[in-house]
């Protein structure tokens, strides 16, 4: 999986995790630039939110994943990981872009903004 912004420079990604790390449980915490990030794996797919829940501020990262949807351990919200949308709810998590290169997992810091079509 690769996303990438039009007039990113390489140097705003930064490497976070290996893969290897994140399958073992399929979520993991990590601090990028600073920032508290979860890190999901969902199938094959790679995805970075926030990892203090715009709700309760829980620890998305030590919730669970089901059925493509990450449950914050707070009140159980369902939030989609590829957008930072909370099901039936107008909040929305910031969530990150990712990239994966070889074995690596890199995150881009900025949190991404989200238009209606998204």
């Amino acid at each position: 999986m690769e996303e990438q912004r039009a007039g990113e420079r390489p140097e705003e990604w930064v490497e976070a995790a290996s893969l290897a790390q994140l399958r073992k449980r399929r979520r993991l915490g990590v601090t990028v630039a600073g920032r508290p990030i979860a890190l999901f794996l969902v199938g094959d797919d790679v995805y970075a939110l926030d990892d203090v829940c715009v709700h309760k501020q829980r620890s998305l990262s030590k919730g669970t994943v089901l059925n493509g949807r990450v449950i914050c351990p707070g009140h159980q919200w369902l939030i989609d990981p590829a957008t930072g949308r909370v099901e039936d709810r107008d909040e929305c998590q910031p969530s990150h872009a990712v990239r994966i290169a070889g074995d690596a997992v890199y995150v881009d810091p900025r949190p991404r903004v989200l238009t209606e079509e998204h």
